[in-house]
């Protein structure tokens, strides 16, 4: 797909990840709709950023659990930029055990609603705009907590609801997929532990003691957590260059998955040359 004069709306991208996809695609000339709704000390960061990459853009203000917020933001894209090609999936809530503790029935609520629902709100305004473009691609940010759980050294970072809800999110990339094709191209992009997101500049991470920190690197095979740019790398691969990918899910989670074990060296053995190695005559004597 060539992104150039391409529209695109990113959900929570007011910084972090959100806004590292934002402006990675908006350095490629795609004209971006982003939404915003909390973490407002960082709206005038943003907007640097974006001016930065240098394709225009707008920004939303929009509470993504509400229908008419999610349609209200793709109406958005198509009244001031005339269409819509890309949806990235970014908005999600996820309460750490180490910083919220237990669920009430209200943060339960809240992560599923921001995690699934909103998600849904906007694939189904989006997809009838994307159909009659050329070549529309959504990429559904979701966590690997959809496969872990609350389990080792994960367990004090991914809660109950944030799990399923991740869990769930594999269904709807398929049931979109079957739904957008062959117009529109739909995938999955789960991440693993990444700075700002489960990771380093998260209040969670730093709530957690220098043990637990290694515990979770110690389970990833490549030792570190990812970085937003690579993420934002990934995303652009899916929408630019991935053309014959719709319904899969792109696992970059620097190995956490495979958990820390590593495979050892094959050894020598106790077989002796010309000693029969599986209990037959030893041959060409």
């Amino acid at each position: 797909m060539d992104l150039k004069n391409r529209v695109a709306v990113i959900t929570g991208a007011i910084k972090g990840i959100g806004l590292a996809i934002a402006a990675e695609l908006s350095r490629a000339g795609v004209r971006c709709v982003l939404s915003y709704y909390d973490w407002l000390d960082s709206l005038e960061n943003m907007h640097s950023a974006m001016a930065a990459a240098g394709t225009e853009y707008r920004a939303i203000s929009a509470d993504l659990t509400l229908q008419s917020d999610a349609e209200r933001l793709i109406r958005t894209a198509e009244m001031e930029f005339g269409s819509l090609d890309i949806l990235i999936n970014n908005i999600e809530r996820g309460g750490w055990p180490v910083v919220h503790g237990r669920y009430t029935p209200e943060q339960w609520d809240l992560e599923f609603k921001t995690t699934v629902t909103a998600k849904w709100h906007l694939f189904q305004t989006a997809l009838p705009v994307l159909k009659t473009g050329d070549g529309g691609t959504v990429v559904n940010i979701s966590s690997i907590a959809g496969l872990t759980g609350r389990s080792g050294p994960a367990g004090l970072v991914f809660n109950d609801c944030y799990s399923l809800a991740n869990r769930s999110l594999r269904t709807l990339t398929e049931i979109w997929a079957r739904e957008g094709a062959p117009e529109v191209r739909v995938n999955e992009l789960m991440l693993g532990f990444i700075d700002t997101r489960h990771g380093p500049g998260t209040r969670g991470w730093d709530l957690l003691d220098e043990r637990e920190k290694a515990d979770i690197l110690d389970h990833t095979l490549l030792n570190r957590t990812g970085k937003v740019d690579e993420v934002a790398a990934a995303v652009r691969f899916l929408v630019e260059s991935g053309t014959y990918f719709s319904g899969s899910v792109l696992r970059m989670d620097g190995g956490y998955v495979l958990g820390g074990e590593r495979t050892e060296p094959v050894p020598d053995g106790v077989v002796q040359p010309g000693e029969p190695t599986f209990g037959g005559p030893v041959l060409n004597k």
